[in-house]
């Protein structure tokens, strides 16, 4: 069986173009050739949770394997990689270890379970390396370029690993449940980052359609499996919100048609979902993004500016593309009903929302006071910890009783602007 065989998807040419990176040499050495090859394909597959440890120390890595007789080598002409289950092969044993033998430098990584196996050897080889600190030594150092890239590559391979996480929207003045936003949680094993950070990276490396693609179909294959639950349990259909970069909305695949197909494959209607444009690129030629925005519309699908009030959420923008919703910024809603500019910003994003039809909604609501204070300013919807908590199952919001029954028993009088045709000033319960 040639080195390239069985390497779990990978083409073999740059499946070796990467392990050339450790420099390795065939001809060598005949045992780092067979090394390879079983490094690549696994000498044997294990059930259990396991770490990748890689190290230039040989005595040290040989030592290691002696205390732990059930781990498995493979030398490289760059190092060596010692392989064992999560519970023996342990940061606190390795770095007991590594003391012992004049402190030697190594990474040590969870591999990721997800992976094939020579895909996942060689993920959870290039991570240790980075994590040894001698990266740049044996020439892996990684632009920031490259490494974004790399994780997008990883966490495109992860379809079945990430999670969606279902947040629910109200009416403020009733409670009523309007829709839950979908919110994208990345799981990578061995990386910590989160959507923001994906998003960044696809930004920053040209890929956010890719990433919106990506997302859109994970996030409707569990909405349609959502549904059918629901439906056979005689239970309300779910209205979901999910977010998008205006470069996606513009891609051949989110075509208004196109697009209305694939939402109802997964056995929902256009009308069950709003489109949350999120702002965190400058839109250059608005021309192409209103006129798709339009067809999106008549299409069924509802259409919000997200973070109105921060980054390139602009009124102008706003005015553009006349959404159906304009979701204030968490940052102008936390706190508001202790801050006369935010209740001034807030004031002035109702009178806006009213004059082109759009509805306001406030994100980040986690005080009675500022929920409170919201209604009072005709905020419409709103969303927070304080209304409901992100879940993996769609929960019910909170009762609105309780938000308000809370406020009033632990409330004081406080003089705030309120819109009004005569812009009297009114008292209002607020929380300390």
């Amino acid at each position: 069986m040639g080195p390239s065989s069985g390497i779990g998807g990978l083409a073999g040419a740059r499946t070796m173009a990467r392990i050339g990176r450790f420099g390795l040499r065939h001809g060598r050495n005949d045992t780092r050739e067979l090394d390879l090859v079983r490094f690549l394909t696994g000498s044997r597959r294990s059930d259990e949770d396991e770490r990748l440890l890689w190290s230039r120390d040989m005595r040290f890595a040989h030592r290691l394997s002696a205390y732990l007789p059930a781990t498995r080598s493979y030398e490289l002409d760059a190092g060596i990689v010692v392989i064992g289950a999560a519970d023996d092969l342990t940061d606190a044993f390795a770095a007991e270890v590594a003391a012992a033998s004049r402190n030697a430098a190594y990474g040590l990584v969870t591999l990721d379970s997800t992976l094939p196996e020579g895909e996942r050897h060689l993920v959870g080889l290039s991570a240790a390396v980075q994590a040894s600190g001698l990266a740049e030594r044996i020439g892996m150092a990684q632009s920031s370029h490259v490494v974004q890239t790399k994780m997008l590559d990883y966490f495109f391979t992860l379809r079945n690993a990430h999670a969606v996480a279902y947040q629910p929207i109200v009416e403020l003045k009733t409670g009523q449940l309007m829709e839950y936003e979908c919110l994208f949680r990345p799981r990578m094993p061995g990386i910590q980052t989160s959507i923001s950070g994906i998003v960044e990276a696809a930004i920053a490396t040209g890929r956010t359609i890719e990433m919106d693609g990506f997302i859109v179909r994970v996030i409707l294959e569990r909405a349609a499996v959502l549904q059918a639950a629901r439906r056979a349990a005689g239970q309300p259909l779910l209205h979901l919100a999910i977010n998008f970069t205006p470069a996606s909305l513009l891609d051949p695949q989110f075509e208004a048609q196109a697009f209305v197909k694939m939402v109802k494959e997964a056995g929902l209607e256009p009308r069950q979902i709003t489109l949350e444009c999120t702002e965190q690129q400058a839109v250059s030629d608005m021309t192409p993004l209103v006129k798709q925005v339009k067809a999106l519309r008549r299409a069924g699908f509802g259409f919000a500016i997200d973070d109105a009030g921060a980054g390139y959420a602009s009124f102008t923008l706003i005015a553009a593309l006349r959404p159906s919703v304009i979701k204030i910024d968490r940052d102008i809603a936390s706190g508001v009903a202790r801050d006369d500019a935010k209740q001034a910003l807030v004031e002035a994003f109702v009178s806006f929302g009213g004059r082109i039809g759009a509805l306001l909604l406030a994100e980040g609501i986690e005080r009675r006071a500022d929920f409170a204070l919201l209604t009072e300013l005709g905020v419409d919807l709103g969303q927070g910890y304080l209304i409901g908590k992100p879940n993996i199952e769609p929960q019910q919001p909170r009762p609105i009783e309780t938000l308000r029954s809370g406020s009033a028993r632990q409330s004081i009088g406080r003089r705030v602007r309120v819109p009004n045709a005569r812009n009297r000033e009114r008292r209002i319960a607020t929380e300390h």
